[in-house]
This record gives C-alpha cells, structure tokens and sequence, in this order.
C-alpha cells in the first residue's frame, strides 16, 4: 500500500469586490503552498464568459505557475480543444515544455467550456464542436508533438516536446476515447458524481498498453473543503453552492462572500438543487474528508485524487489544503502506485 498521490484544480475564483488580478495573485500564491505541501499537481480549467473564474487562458497562466514554482507539475483541467485549432495548442504547449521540461501536463477535454455564443465567438464557426471532430482533432494534436509527417506541418515549439497528455470527461465518450489510445483519464466527478463509476469502468475496460501506460491511470477530480470543523466547512462552501445555483439559472457573478451566501433567500427547489451537487463529495472537518476521500477512493479505486476548493478567501482555500496535507493525505492509500503520467 502506498500513499495516494493528491493534486489541486484552482479555478481562479474572481471574488465579490476584488479584481481578475487579484484572483490570479491568489492561484499564484496557492501553487507555491501547494509545492511546499507535496502536491504532485497544480492544474487550471479553462472556462469563458464567466465573471466569477479568471483562468480563460490556461497556457498563459500555467507559463507563469511553471516560472512561479520549480518542482510540482503545472497543467491545464484542461484546455477545451474545439476552441483551438491543434497546432495552435501544439506551440503554445510545445513552448511550455520546452522552458519547462518534464513539468507540463495538457489536459484536453472536448466540451467548450463555456456557452454557444461565446464558443462561437472563440472559433468564430460552430463546426468542429461537435463530438465527432474531437478525436480527428486529438490525433492531429499528437502527430504534431511526435513531429508525424502525416500532421503535414512543424509545430515549433512542439514537435519533440510533449507534455502528458491526459483526457478529461464527464461522461463515458472521453472514457472510452482515452481507454483505446491508451492515456491517463481524469473525471469529473466534482461537477458529474453520478457517472463517475460507469466512465471508469468503460475506461479500464477499453485500455490499451501504449507508449504513455502499462496499466490504465485514473484521477478523480472532487470537490474538497476542509477546516476545523464541520460546520465552518460548510459554511465556507456557502458560496460555491450558491455559484452553481447562480450558474444552473443563468444569472453569472463573482464569488459571493460566506454571509451573502447565507443570508440569499433560497427558495426550497433551489435550495435542494443547489446542494445536491455537493452530495459526494468531501466536506468537513479533517475526520469527516478522510472518510470521504477514503469512501471515494473505494468506491472509484482512483489511482490519484486532484482537490479543487471553491471559497472565498485565499486564507481559507490555503489552510483547506494544509489541513489535509496534515491530517488526511498520510491516510489516504492505493494498493500499487505502478507506472503513472509524469
């Protein structure tokens, strides 16, 4: 049995009253604890048109995470690859391994992140949104890492430098896809905990032995807030409950503060709808998140756990994971580590 390696999901959170900068000071200052706690890695979501996430531009920001820190792996959950032609995304990743050799992980997802008119106004046309495109444009992708002749141009940087690419999904298609080509798999289960287990199952049962593993590799992403207590944690996921309401009826805004989110006038549906997302996943004082994660980590038999941890203050999202390095990790087992992406 070995220690179960944990990683982090940061999506920038833009809070009441403060700046885009200031949540991306905030991520910066996340990473570096982060590193210093032993984390294995530290990935941002790509999301667009949202006022309450700042991480739109993940090679960007991993660029500067990577210069930030020296030795946690810095990556991308993910980039939302119908809103980028390949080789764009080939040079802005080849650059990124190339200053950072053996720290980057792309993680591509097929989704794009965001909502039909802004998907429009990122690729300018509709085609190749749909899930068909996906794995031609997957395989262009990596053609133009390995320097294939048949991706018909050099990406440069690119070509020769690859990062691991991970597949991300929310449901069984990029389970399946990522099974046959034989590539590390996180699932969402943060925002899908209902189809967490059927998309595992469809991914081991579908892998290959490629290049990149010997054995299947899957990482579970869950929401996690840890703090002293049960009730503070609960408290301190007020606003993130209160951001999916917000995000599942349309009406976008910057994280609220934990007393707005108490005092907002929920009516009885919402109130259900809201925190129902936050069913399965890990909330609580540092006895009650062992026992989720542990429960998760049974049930999903996750070869890695990536953390991400909506709240309002950088204190409390910091001491969220110094809790858990502390008193959760040392727990936290796998029966074999194996071989792994990066």
């Amino acid at each position: 049995m070995t220690q179960v390696p944990l990683s982090v999901l940061d999506l920038s959170p833009v809070a009441v009253g403060t700046t885009s900068g200031q949540a991306l000071n905030n991520t910066t200052e996340l990473a570096k604890r982060t590193e210093e706690l032993g984390y294995r890695r530290f990935w941002v979501a790509e999301h667009h048109n949202m006022p309450a996430i700042a991480s739109s531009a993940p090679a960007v920001l991993i660029g500067h995470l990577a210069d930030a820190t020296s030795t946690i792996r810095v990556g991308s959950g993910g980039v939302m690859l119908p809103n980028h032609a390949p080789l764009v995304v080939a040079e802005q990743f080849g650059t990124l391994e190339a200053l950072h050799p053996g720290r980057i992980d792309l993680g591509i997802g097929r989704a794009p992140g965001t909502d039909q008119l802004t998907a429009l106004a990122l690729r300018r046309t509709m085609e190749g949104l749909s899930a068909e495109k996906f794995p031609e444009e997957l395989l262009d992708l990596i053609r133009l890492f390995a320097g294939d002749a048949r991706a018909r141009v050099t990406a440069t940087p690119g070509a020769g430098d690859m990062p691991a690419i991970w597949l991300l999904g929310s449901s069984g298609y990029s389970a399946q896809l990522a099974g046959m080509l034989g590539l590390p798999f996180s699932f969402a289960h943060h925002f899908s905990s209902a189809n967490t287990l059927p998309a595992l199952q469809m991914y081991r049962e579908n892998f290959r032995p490629s290049q990149w593993l010997e054995r299947p590799y899957a990482m579970v992403a869950v929401n996690t807030i840890c703090a002293d207590t049960d009730e503070r944690a609960k408290w301190l996921a007020g606003p993130a409950v209160l951001s999916f309401m917000r995000l599942r009826t349309g009406h976008l805004q910057p994280l609220a503060t934990p007393e707005e989110a108490a005092a907002y006038p929920y009516t009885p549906e919402e109130r259900e709808m809201a925190w129902s997302r936050f069913d399965q996943q890990a909330i609580g004082s540092p006895d009650t998140v062992r026992a989720q994660l542990s429960g998760l980590l049974e049930r999903t038999q996750a070869d890695e756990l990536m953390l991400t941890t909506m709240v309002y203050d950088i204190g409390d999202r910091i001491r969220s994971f110094e809790l858990i390095s502390e008193k959760v990790a040392p727990s936290l087992q796998v029966g074999s580590e194996g071989s792994q992406p990066g």
